[in-house]
């Protein structure tokens, strides 16, 4: 089973491809090139190897800045619950793709690959509410509002 193999430290990144929807902003790779950087990996992977299939020898990220925010129902305005960045991602843009057309899946131009879940090395950075709440454990607290999650609320 890949996903046995795959899941640490990347996710089930075979079961990202389905039902994702997309906001209008796409972002070319020409466009990232001012923000190449090493990943918080650093610039050899070896935690684990790389298969060889996914051996990059120009391995690395970019550096941009990601957050997560919830609006509650008492709040005006959203509450950052997770601060993140692109670079702390282990497995980098091109070692994805190859990874997802491993199994045969016909690429075309214009589809759409998800990174999956970005987390940070803290507690600040955690990158899913799973992490967050870790596990439905620990609340999510959304600001001075008292309200909190442990899980995303419906609706």
């Amino acid at each position: 089973d890949i996903q046995n193999w795959e899941y640490v430290p990347l996710g089930p990144f075979g079961a990202k491809n389905f039902a994702t929807t997309i906001s209008p902003w796409v972002v070319s790779l020409s466009a990232l090139e001012p923000y190449k950087c090493q990943t918080s990996a650093g610039p050899v992977q070896s935690n684990p190897s790389p298969l060889p299939y996914l051996h990059d020898p120009n391995y690395g990220s970019y550096d941009i800045n990601l957050a997560v925010s919830i609006k509650g129902s008492q709040m005006s305005s959203p509450h950052v619950i997770s601060r993140s960045n692109f670079a702390n991602l282990y497995w980098n843009v091109k070692q994805q793709l190859v990874h997802h057309s491993v199994t045969g899946c016909n690429m075309q131009p214009c589809d759409l690959l998800g990174s999956g879940t970005i987390s940070g090395k803290d507690e600040t950075s955690y990158g899913s509410m799973l992490e967050l709440c870790w596990k439905g454990t620990k609340e999510v607290k959304l600001g001075d509002t008292g309200e909190v999650r442990k899980f995303l609320k419906d609706g």
